[in-house]
């Protein structure tokens, strides 16, 4: 089949696109000064994508992983339509091990694994493909009614500071925590965005701001190391951020600068939503401590724009991730609904266990 163009143009709600029986992201890493897209064919290509951040954020990385299942049975079943099961586990465990933190993909890759019973001998591809677009339709649902449920939180109008980015780019659409500031924002209860940069990928800055801009919603960065002095001026009400993985006892795990965040709202009086998808809570995981935390090359702390800019010879240590202890949240927004003074019984009740 000949390669179609792509119909759209490049847009933060259609960051995961299935068009001509093909997947395109949208490209995050030159994002704003470009916008394009990239088209993928295989699972291989899918988990390069994911691990080198073309796309990224926890509820994007499950969605873009199940349509790398879907990439992965075209080519297995064309080579094999005997032990295209086979074939597909050994992909599936390549796009799994793309990223370590996001509980998403390891959640989304499993509920792709459980059809396989279903499909008999039949082309795997169709029934599969039915279930990606599901996934990518019910994150968009799910951050719509989070949209609704955070905002309700936010009583009076104010200010609030986000951190990295958790919005339609991060997701399949609307996004968690930018999802929450759209709909806050619409209601009248939000006065300006104040976005952290988000070093050493600056998501912050380049994302989450394009995003707001987008929506013509005020928005003003800060650098992260700024974020206490702004609290200390007054008029910000809460931090609201998303999460990657959220543990039993409600401990969040989230781009590395947000304990810092917590625990500067903490002593400023500053409340601390967590707005994620029921997808992102691992109850496997008792506690913080227990979650599996990334680092990446030193590279990204010792350069930019691949120029050196520490002194050479001194090493960086970069990981992706922090853990906020449950203690310093006062809510976590989900689309099941909200969870104040999170605890493990708490998270259980919201689970159903």
């Amino acid at each position: 089949m000949e390669a179609q163009p792509l119909t759209i143009r490049a847009n933060a709600d259609k960051a995961i696109v299935w068009e001509n029986d093909r997947l395109y992201l949208l490209d995050q890493r030159i994002l704003p000064t470009e916008e394009a897209y990239i088209e993928l064919n295989t699972a291989l290509d899918t988990a390069h994508a994911i691990r080198d951040m073309v796309v990224r954020g926890a509820p994007a990385i499950g969605i873009t992983a199940a349509f790398g299942v879907v990439l992965a049975a075209r080519t297995c079943y064309a080579d094999s339509a005997e032990r295209w099961r086979e074939f597909i586990l050994a992909d599936m465990e390549i796009l799994a091990a793309s990223r370590p933190t996001a509980v998403n993909l390891f959640w989304a890759l499993d509920r792709m694994r459980k059809l396989f019973s279903e499909i008999g001998a039949d082309n795997p591809e169709p029934r599969l493909l039915r279930e990606a677009l599901k996934i990518h339709q019910e994150d968009v649902a799910a951050n719509r009614a989070m949209g609704a449920l955070g905002a309700n939180l936010i009583e009076e109008n104010t200010s609030v500071i986000t951190h990295c980015n958790a919005g339609a780019l991060a997701t399949g659409g609307y996004g968690t925590a930018l999802g929450v500031i759209r709909s806050a924002y619409a209601a009248g209860k939000i006065s300006m965005v104040y976005a952290d940069e988000t070093r050493p990928w600056m998501q912050g800055s380049r994302l989450t701001a394009w995003e707001l801009a987008q929506d013509q919603i005020p928005v003003t960065l800060l650098t992260d190391g700024a974020a206490a002095s702004r609290m200390a001026q007054g008029g910000i009400g809460w931090i609201i951020v998303g999460s990657d993985r959220i543990a039993a006892n409600g401990d969040v795990a989230n781009k590395i600068g947000t304990y810092n965040l917590a625990v500067a709202a903490k002593y400023h009086g500053v409340k601390v939503m967590v707005a994620a998808p029921t997808s992102t809570i691992d109850m496997s995981v008792a506690t913080g401590g227990d979650i599996p935390i990334e680092f990446r090359n030193a590279a990204e702390v010792l350069q930019w724009g691949g120029r050196q800019i520490a002194a050479t010879g001194v090493d960086a240590w970069n990981p992706v991730f922090d853990v906020t202890p449950a203690a310093l949240v006062d809510a976590i927004v989900t689309e099941r609904g909200v969870v104040l003074s999170p605890d493990s019984k708490k998270m259980a009740d919201l689970m159903g266990i």
